[in-house]
This record gives C-alpha cells, structure tokens and sequence, in this order.
C-alpha cells in the first residue's frame, strides 16, 4: 500500500507539502497540488483513516441510518440510500451504514465513539425516537423526511401534500370525477409515517373541493397480496376513470393486474404515481408519475451536513427544512376519462 512519503517522492516535493495538497489546510500553488493529485492517482494513495482522524478531529466518515422495514417496498429505499451515498463519496466522505432495527442504539454508538463526523437518517417518523439522541450528539444531522420537530437538524422531504393536490388537480381539469388512492400499509402510518397522509389528506381536500369522488385505500408492499388488493379496489370500484399511487409495491404489480384485465392506460384508466424516474425504468412502469426525487433529496441532506462538518455554516445559523416541489413526469398514462 502506498504511504504519504512515496506521494510526495512521486509529485518531487515534501512530505508536509503533499500532505498540505490533500489537506487543505495551506494555500498550495495549482501546479504543486495537480502533482500531488496525479501521484495519488499513480499509486492508488488512500489516506489512513485513523492517522487522518487524530490529525484533523475527523473521520471524513457520514453515518447513515436506515431500515428495511416490511411494510415498505425495499428497491424503493435503496434510492435514497444511493443518493446519500453517493453524494458522500463525491464530497470526499465514506459511509458507515447502520440498519438494525433498533436505531436508537445505533445512532448512540456511532455518535458517542466518534465513529462519524455526521449523521444523515432515513425511514423518519413523525415522532421519530432517535431525535432526542441526535440532539444531544456533539455531531451535525440531516434527514431525508419530515418530522413532527424539526429542531436541531436539518430536514429535507418532497412536498407530499402539494404531491397529492397536484394528482387530483390534473385529473380533474381532464374531466374526471371519481378516481382511487392506494397508498401504503395502513401500520406505516401507525408506526408515524407522515408521508403517507400528507399526501392522502391533501388529496382527500383537494377531491372534496372539486367535487370529486376519491376512495383512499390501504395497499400491501408485497406480492401477490398486493395484486389481489387492486383487483378488488378495482371491482369495487367500477366506475372509477383514474387511479393514484402512493404504494412503490401496487405500481410495481399495476401492469400485470391492468394486462389480465384487459385494461389500458389512459384508453380505460388514468394512472399517476409517485415514485422516481430511476424506480419507473427499473420495473418498465409506464406510467406518468410524481417524481420523488430520492437522489436529489440525498443530495441536499449530505452537501448541507458537510456544510456543517466542515464550518462553512456558523454554529448559530438556523436549521433549514427545505421540500422538493412537485414534478409530474408524463408518460402517457393521463387522458380524457372514457365514455361510459
């Protein structure tokens, strides 16, 4: 493995200033720090994580905390695992991955051993019990998803509820007036999953205002449950024209179920999710949906947290909670509703 001396014989300069060039911490000339660069690159250098954290008090390590829950749909988390991830390694940092169940013990000993230089949560209830442990921690935090307080860290989410007004509004002004909502396992919400009725409130008001019929339902995040769930919505249901999806799970079996039915979307049935572009290409779902944007929420949260990490925001600078907007990315799926 390469040390720091051979760097610096490779780039023909000190050992202190290769050192300074991959630090930072001196004004090193463009052409000194583009030497010390390609000798890195020659050699494979990797700086020694411990050596590097008693020098400069950082690990340049994030720590990321999330959880394959059963009730949500596992590709779907992954996404806003790659964005975090991602970006963090981008930025210079590594990711130390905790998902065991029980976070609360993960966050206090990541934290406490100065494993990390930050955190960076996932899976966030609204009365999420690993806050009150972030808190306290002498490192900085960021979460992807909306609590019920916001203090102390910064947060970054979709705007579920303008999501849901945003669905009923396109179909509405189509011509439709009755339509369904599957969401996600009603125990996501139980255990504090606001994302789930910030959008199916917003769109419950949004439908009582126009006038429209919409049916909230619960859907499973597993087949085959999930597919024999929207076979039964949709016989309940049959004079419905359009169908909203807030359920990874229920847009991943929506093409099967619509297929054996003989149904066509928009010809007998308007569908709009809400899932990433990345998610659609994945299970070649052709419908127009809500971009969730999980590459671009792990991106803020991290470039915000190493912001913080790296003192380029003052320790009295207020916390930010930032949403994404809306987007409706149409794939043909969002027409006229058929005559019946």
């Amino acid at each position: 493995m390469a040390t720091i001396g051979e760097v610096a014989r490779v780039a023909g300069v000190s050992r202190s200033t290769a050192s300074y060039a991959l630090s930072g911490k001196r004004s090193i000339s463009a052409d000194v720090r583009r030497r010390v660069e390609d000798a890195v690159r020659e050699l494979g250098y990797t700086p020694n994580a411990g050596a590097r954290a008693l020098a400069t008090s950082q690990t340049r390590v994030i720590g990321l905390l999330a959880q394959f829950l059963e009730d949500e749909f596992a590709p779907a988390m992954l996404q806003y695992m790659l964005g975090v991830s991602n970006t963090a390694r981008e930025l210079g940092y590594d990711i130390l991955l905790g998902t065991e169940a029980d976070g609360r013990s993960a966050l206090r000993r990541m934290t406490s051993s100065r494993m990390v230089d930050g955190i960076v949560l996932l899976n966030v209830a609204e009365q999420d019990d690993r806050l009150p442990i972030l808190r306290e921690a002498i490192q900085p935090g960021a979460l992807v998803g909306l609590p019920g307080d916001c203090t102390g860290v910064d947060v970054f989410d979709l705007d579920f509820e303008e999501a849901g007004r945003v669905m009923v509004e396109h179909l509405r002004r189509l011509g439709h007036r009755e339509l369904i909502l599957v969401s996600q396992p009603q125990h996501v919400i139980e255990r504090g999953g606001a994302y789930v009725w910030r959008l199916q409130n917003a769109a419950l008001e949004a439908a009582r205002l126009s006038g429209i019929t919409l049916h909230a339902e619960f859907g499973s995040s597993h087949q085959p449950e999930v597919g024999r769930e929207l076979n039964a919505l949709l016989d309940a249901h049959p004079s419905a024209t359009g169908l909203l999806i807030n359920n990874e799970a229920a847009a991943a079996a929506l093409p099967s179920v619509l297929h054996a039915r003989g149904l066509a979307a928009p010809a007998d049935l308007s569908v709009v999710g809400r899932y990433s572009d990345e998610f659609a290409r994945t299970f070649s779902l052709p419908y127009s949906s809500i971009e969730s944007a999980p590459d671009r929420l792990g991106r803020m949260a991290v470039r915000e947290l190493v912001r913080r990490i790296e003192g380029q925001v003052g320790p009295d600078e207020p916390h930010v909670v930032r949403f994404v907007s809306p987007e409706l990315v149409d794939r043909g799926s969002i027409g006229a509703p058929p005559e019946r």
